[in-house]
C-alpha cells in the first residue's frame, strides 16, 4: 500500500530518542490499532513536534503511513496531556503498565476494538484520582480475552451453577462452585468475596462501574490472584510491573 497523508486520534505513551534530533514514538490510536512514528528534528529546539510526543499526550496526529512498519509524524491538532498522570509517580506508574500490557496484547495496526475505550477509561480515572489499583486490576481481568486466555466468571466451570460461594482455578480456566473444589485441590483458596470481586470487576461492562471502594486485604488478594493467572497463563515479563513491584505497590 502507497503511503498516504491521514488524520489519527490516539494516546501516546512511549517514546525514544532516535539518531541526532529525531524521536520514535507508540501512539495507540481509536480505529488504526498501535502505531510507531518517527518524528523527523523533534528534539531540535524550534520543533514543535516533541512537546506533542510525551507520554499521555493526545489528540489528532497527521501522518504518512503506508499501513506497516513506522509512519511519519507531519503535524498535530488539538493534543492535550494527562497531566495527572505525567506529574504523579504512582499513578504515571499504573498508566504506564496498562498501556505495556495493551501494546503486548496487539500487534502494530491490530484494530484494538473496546480496548482503545478501556485504555481511555483507565487513564481518565487514574487522572481524577480514582484508585489507580483498582482500574488496574479492571484492565488486567478485562484484557485477558485479548491475550486468548478468556476464563469463565459467570458460572461454574464444570456444573454451570451461578448462585453461590465460588472460587478461582487456573487449571479450570475459570470457577468453581462450592461443589466442585474437590476438582482442583490448587486452585487459589480465595475467600467468596473476593471471587465476587473478580467476577464483578471482569463481567460488568467498564464504563457501568460506578465509585470503586475496596477495602485493602481484598485488594491485596485480588491483586494477588491476578498476579498468579497472569504468571500462570500469559507468563510476561514487563519492565514496567517490575517498576511497580519496585515501588512496593503491588506487595
Amino acid at each position: 500500500m502507497a503511503r498516504q497523508l491521514r488524520e489519527v486520534q490516539g494516546i501516546i505513551f512511549k517514546r525514544q530518542k532516535y539518531h541526532e534530533a529525531d524521536l520514535l514514538a507508540k501512539i495507540m490510536t481509536e480505529k488504526n490499532g498501535i502505531i510507531t512514528l518517527l518524528a523527523r528534528g523533534a528534539l531540535k529546539s524550534k520543533s514543535k513536534l516533541g512537546a506533542s510526543l510525551l507520554n499521555f499526550s493526545y489528540g489528532t496526529y497527521v501522518i504518512y503511513s503506508s499501513g506497516h512498519g513506522l509512519s511519519t509524524l507531519r503535524t498535530y491538532k488539538n493534543v492535550k496531556q494527562f497531566d495527572g498522570l505525567y506529574d504523579d509517580l504512582i499513578k504515571n506508574a499504573y498508566a504506564s503498565f496498562i498501556l505495556d500490557l495493551i501494546d503486548h496484547a496487539f500487534i502494530e495496526y491490530q484494530d484494538l476494538g473496546r480496548y482503545y475505550d478501556l485504555a481511555k477509561f483507565a487513564l481518565q480515572k487514574i487522572n481524577f484520582g480514582t484508585d489507580p489499583e483498582m482500574i488496574t486490576q479492571i484492565v488486567q481481568m478485562q484484557l485477558l480475552a485479548a491475550y486468548g486466555v478468556e476464563p469463565e466468571l459467570r458460572s461454574c466451570v464444570i456444573c454451570g451453577e451461578k448462585q453461590g460461594e465460588f472460587d478461582y482455578s487456573i487449571k479450570n480456566g475459570g470457577i468453581l462452585c462450592s461443589k466442585h473444589f474437590y476438582a482442583d485441590p490448587g486452585r487459589l483458596h480465595l475467600k467468596p468475596k473476593e471471587t465476587a470481586v473478580l467476577r464483578t470487576i471482569f463481567l460488568l461492562p467498564f464504563n457501568k462501574l460506578g465509585d470503586i471502594k475496596i477495602k485493602s486485604p481484598t485488594k491485596k488478594a485480588t491483586r494477588r490472584a491476578i498476579d498468579r493467572i497472569y504468571q500462570e497463563t500469559i507468563d510476561l515479563n514487563l519492565k514496567t510491573k517490575k517498576f511497580l513491584d519496585e515501588l512496593k505497590l503491588t506487595d
